[in-house]
């Protein structure tokens, strides 16, 4: 798949004189879509030279340029940006899954870090330390009222260095130090059970590097422990997106060879292209396939995808395509709707500019952008429905989301239902805020009281499904159909540079 990632990538030399040299290279590379507005970029280079001169007090000159840069791309959509050194590096970790820390998955609790997990092996699982613990100090930094994404930073550090969380187990009613030492993290994004004889759930927090091979091992698991699987559910809520690749390799386990997983549409050439199922489209490593041990049981495996509104982009890739071809039941709520392509273009050895470059369609050429997919079953996260879904976000309620394509995003209509959906947001805020034990917590992902995947389980044991609102149709509601081609398909003849990964140098 290397060979497709071949976007031009530009250095800068200097702090000036690198940054016009780029800005010529990319004239050159794309002035057949836009040329470069000169007028402009001279008014720009005067506001420049001015503040430089005039301001108060000294201005360091690269922190202008990355103002600028940054006030040029956030305006675009909310999905483009400038990865400064710091953010770039967050990406790649994100991306790879691999980071330095504790190891531990964290929440907020109360005003304190709340433990969802520790990773299995890591500094945090050896040290005893307990899902359901609230961490209460890092170090001597009291963690009342601090932002998650603080608390984060003051547990990452370098390789070998020591961090003392202080630990409040309630079960045991006491408070201890626990001395964690740091090293490189590998996140597992994919984990999963048999739940029930016969019935297996796995569940994808997030598409990284290594998704395909962890999904791969843990369907290997399944049958080693049950050969004859009768179902399975596919959980993808709050799973937030990721690399495409290994989106199209996880739709591609359920689905029959070479046909079309997800097709993207943009302003130039490279962008036009078809994703199949088919090893140079999900191989990191060329002439690999890494479904080559796949069991061919799994084909016509019967299929629950359970999706919400925090499953997003490359999530509702794999969903889109399971369900154009009717290979799966997708059951849970609306998705994300977050139906458009970054492409991460490094500007340097440290920065790069992540930008929007394609919307993405589904195999029966659907945009879901700002719309999400809409399951066959509505099930909500609870039998009594969703206490909190008004505080949930989509993709439509962004101002500056790009919209469908189709259908302005800026119309009388959606700026009037944002405005609605703003106010209820507020109202549950302020009453969650006056009494929050009024409202119930939502269970665990794959636990017993797991209400959704309750119902996942009923459908594969032809069992009666408790909706919130039945969407489908008696013959989506009987025996999955064999595979069939979706009713169209882009298929152009060249293949685009990388989408939702990072370009390649």
């Amino acid at each position: 798949m290397a060979g497709k990632f071949k976007i031009a990538a530009w250095v800068t030399a200097g702090v000036l004189t690198g940054a016009l040299a780029t800005l010529q290279l990319q004239a050159m590379a794309r002035s057949a879509v836009s040329p470069l507005p000169l007028e402009e970029l001279q008014q720009f280079a005067a506001v420049y030279g001015l503040i430089k001169a005039d301001f108060f007090e000294p201005v360091e000159g690269k922190k202008l340029v990355e103002n600028a840069i940054n006030g040029m791309v956030n305006n675009l959509d909310p999905h483009s940006e400038y990865l400064d050194k710091k953010n770039f590096k967050e990406f790649r970790e994100s991306t790879s899954g691999k980071f330095v820390g504790v190891g531990i998955e964290i929440s907020a609790e109360d005003g304190l870090v709340k433990v969802v997990s520790p990773i299995e092996g890591s500094p945090a699982a050896r040290a005893g330390i307990q899902a359901g613990d609230l961490i209460t100090r890092i170090d001597d930094t009291p963690v009342k009222g601090l932002p998650l994404s603080q608390a984060v930073k003051l547990m990452r550090g370098k390789p070998g260095t020591k961090v003392v969380l202080t630990i409040l187990r309630k079960s045991e009613n006491r408070t201890f130090n626990v001395t964690v030492t740091r090293e490189e993290i590998h996140v597992q994004s994919v984990r999963g059970k048999i739940v029930a004889p016969g019935y297996a759930w796995v569940r994808i927090t997030q598409f990284q590097s290594d998704t395909l091979a962890d999904f791969m091992k843990k369907i290997d698991e399944f049958y080693k422990q049950d050969p004859k699987l009768k179902g399975m559910v596919l959980d993808l809520r709050n799973d937030p997106g990721g690399l495409l690749e290994s989106a199209v390799g996880v739709a591609s386990v359920f689905l029959p060879p070479d046909v079309v997983i997800v097709s993207t549409r943009g302003q130039i050439p490279e962008a036009n292209v078809s994703y199949r199922n088919t090893p140079s489209d999900y191989s990191r490593i060329p002439g690999d396939n890494p479904l080559s041990s796949l069991p061919a049981a799994v084909k016509t495996l019967p299929l629950v995808v359970l999706v919400n509104g925090g499953s997003a982009s490359a999530s509702e890739i794999v969903t889109g395509a399971l369900k154009d071809y009717k290979r799966a039941v997708v059951m849970g709520t609306q998705t994300f709707g977050k139906g458009s392509v970054q492409t991460v273009l490094p500007l340097g050895p440290d920065t790069a500019l992540k930008l929007t470059t394609a919307r993405y369609y589904t195999p029966n050429g659907e945009s879901i952008q700002a719309k999400g997919i809409t399951p066959n079953y509505f099930v909500d996260p609870l039998p009594t429905g969703d206490p909190y879904a008004a505080l949930r976000m989509r993709e439509v309620d962004y101002k500056n989301q790009i919209g469908t394509g189709v259908e302005s995003a800026d119309s009388t209509g959606i700026k009037d239902e944002l405005r609605k959906q703003e106010d209820a947001r507020r109202l549950l805020e302020a009453e969650i805020e006056k009494d929050p034990n009024k409202f119930p917590k939502l269970p665990e992902y794959g636990s017993k009281d797991d209400w959704q995947l309750e119902q996942a389980l009923n459908e594969l044991q032809g069992k009666p499904v408790v909706t919130t609102k039945l969407l489908a149709k008696a013959d989506e509601k009987s025996a999955r159909p064999t595979p069939t081609a979706p009713t169209s398909a882009t298929v152009p003849a060249s293949k685009p540079a990388n989408s939702l990964v990072p370009a390649k140098k």
